[in-house]
């Protein structure tokens, strides 16, 4: 089958690999419907070192960590699954049943893992077998065909991360908002500070195009400016308090200093940005206004079945994140397409 690999920094190849099939018990086989670049992705693609002691053909790695598909086989301990089932995938794998994964921490399953990881399938591909299958994949109510596929989809990982980042802060009817960032992740979060009762949600984003969708998902001020310039407006627009909650989502240290100069005393700050610094900038003004840090990665599967219905049932439709839809040959270019700020999310059809 086909599958994308990365061989280091903007080197991202489409090539042949080996046909998935059982290996254990508790495997499945899943052909893949829809997958798509994630903005984590570009981290690896901007930065990924190449050694140049290993040989060429070991250098790839498998990339993707969302995808939904149909399931082709299914390992003899796996129940609840059979052959047709369309089904989502969350970014992590995980057996859904050890004591982490029961207190909704599925990211951290004892007996879990990542896409991608040595030995595993990454999401960007045909096919993909999928370890521990019957904790990790979530059935859907639908055909292969569906309209819903791309919001289906979301639920894989900006949905649920959003939703995360919303959740982990507290957002309710009685909280302000201010989301950081307009990429997919960042317009998911403004979706669930709606979804959760928001009723003022500033979006800091200076792509014209996003923030428009940003207002269509439940913003109500966006919020263009930058640095020094951007904590003022969003102080000026709220009587220079700065609002209860604060949804960081890109992961840049600038990012996570504008969270903690826009939250208003003893407010609270959740980040879900991969981050790329190592150390939070959280000194002696973040301490004496009582502020308050939270965020992680999403735990995706302790959110979909919840996430799920609102989909099903039109309520919401995050799928509208994805700006273009490509072939598997085209990844490279989507992926250079989305560093390049061309596509907000890029949408795959093997």
């Amino acid at each position: 089958m086909r599958a994308t690999l990365i061989y280091g920094a903007g080197d991202v190849r489409v090539e042949k690999v080996p046909d998935p099939v059982l290996r254990e018990p508790t495997d499945a086989v899943v052909r893949v419907l829809r997958s798509c670049i994630c903005g984590s992705d570009l981290w690896p693609y901007k930065s990924m070192p190449v050694s140049e002691s290993m040989p060429v053909a070991e250098r790839g790695q498998r990339i993707g960590h969302e995808f939904l598909g149909v399931v082709e086989d299914v390992g003899t301990d796996v129940s609840g699954l059979k052959t047709g089932d369309v089904v989502v995938a969350p970014f992590v794998w995980a057996d859904n049943t050890c004591d982490f994964c029961l207190e909704g921490l599925q990211t951290s399953c004892r007996h879990g893992g990542l896409w991608g990881a040595p030995g595993v399938d990454g999401g960007q591909g045909e096919a993909v077998r999928v370890p521990q299958a019957e904790g990790t994949l979530v059935k859907l109510p639908v055909d292969e065909d569906s309209a819903l596929l791309p919001s289906l989809l979301t639920l894989s990982d900006v949905f649920p991360t959003g939703h995360h980042c919303a959740v982990s802060a507290g957002v309710n009817p009685s909280t302000t908002v201010t989301v950081i960032g307009d990429g997919a992740v960042g317009l998911c979060a403004v979706l669930s500070a709606k979804r959760l009762g928001a009723e003022r949600i500033i979006l800091m984003g200076r792509h014209s195009d996003r923030t428009d969708l940003g207002r269509e998902f439940g913003a109500t001020d966006v919020v263009a400016e930058r640095g020094k310039e951007g904590i003022e407006k969003v102080r000026e627009l709220t009587g220079g308090d700065g609002t209860h909650t604060v949804l960081e989502c890109v992961g840049l240290k600038p990012a996570i200093e504008t969270a903690f100069e826009v939250a208003r005393a003893g407010g609270v700050v959740s980040r879900v940005g991969a981050p790329q610094y190592p150390e939070v900038p959280a000194g002696f003004g973040v301490f004496m206004s009582n502020i308050t840090l939270t965020g992680g990665v999403a735990p995706a599967r302790a959110y979909i079945d919840e996430l799920l219905l609102d989909i099903l049932d039109g309520t919401v439709q995050p799928g509208r994140v994805f700006d273009r839809t490509i072939g598997l040959d085209e990844v490279p270019d989507g992926y250079r397409a989305m560093d390049a700020r061309e596509a907000l999310k890029v949408l795959i059809r093997p």
